[in-house]
């Protein structure tokens, strides 16, 4: 079952920030276009719901921040709840905000991997296990996560589609590039073990 946290303060103005954190489950695993699906299909919904904000995955973990109206934002927590592709929701903030803090993203997509991340502070929270945290580190990241906003701002990609990875893919690959050569090597060693056995048997 999905854990609420919402012991945050009440929300009473119109202009709201969900906060949460999940992990990722075997469904979503499971299938190749998981990640672009959930970026492709809310960013057409966010804009019709005037619905901004940005959305991180790494380690088998997303952390999601989005503003908007009250009434918006509740009926997306309401579409996560019975959303097969996560479980373990936990959310870490839902209250009014003065402003927001991504408002040119419908929703922009984050993969967290250490290779990937150039900024000392976001380092420092890599591997990315937000669920253990202390209370006040997800808030940190959110100001990370906004410099790098108004730095892709200033560089003119404002709501650009998302890129197309998997869940799986962007990790393979990477992987796979750094260590090539330890992979030749054993595909080359597995080979002549292969071939002794069968010089030995014949």
């Amino acid at each position: 079952m999905p854990t609420i946290n919402d012991s945050t303060n009440p929300v009473t103005t119109n202009l709201c920030q969900l906060v949460y954190i999940s992990r990722i489950t075997s469904t979503g695993l499971s299938s190749p276009s998981t990640l672009n699906d959930i970026s492709e299909i809310s960013v057409e919904r966010n804009q019709i719901d005037n619905v901004t904000g940005i959305l991180c995955y790494g380690n088998g973990y997303f952390l999601q921040c989005v503003e908007g109206s009250e009434q918006a934002l509740t009926n997306l927590k309401n579409r996560l709840l019975v959303d097969d592709r996560h479980k373990e929701l936990n959310i870490l903030d839902f209250s009014e905000i003065a402003e927001r803090r991504f408002a040119s993203w419908s929703l922009r997509s984050v993969t967290l991997e250490r290779w990937m991340t150039k900024d000392p502070e976001l380092k420092k929270l890599m591997p990315f296990k937000p669920y253990e945290w202390d209370s006040n580190e997800w808030q940190k990241f959110l100001d990370v996560l906004q410099g790098y906003y108004e730095e892709q701002t200033r560089t003119g990609n404002i709501d650009t589609p998302p890129v197309k990875y998997s869940t799986l893919g962007v990790t393979l690959s990477k992987v796979v590039g750094q260590h090539q050569a330890f992979f030749l090597i054993q595909t080359v060693l597995g080979l002549m073990i292969v071939a002794t056995l069968l010089w030995l048997l014949l």
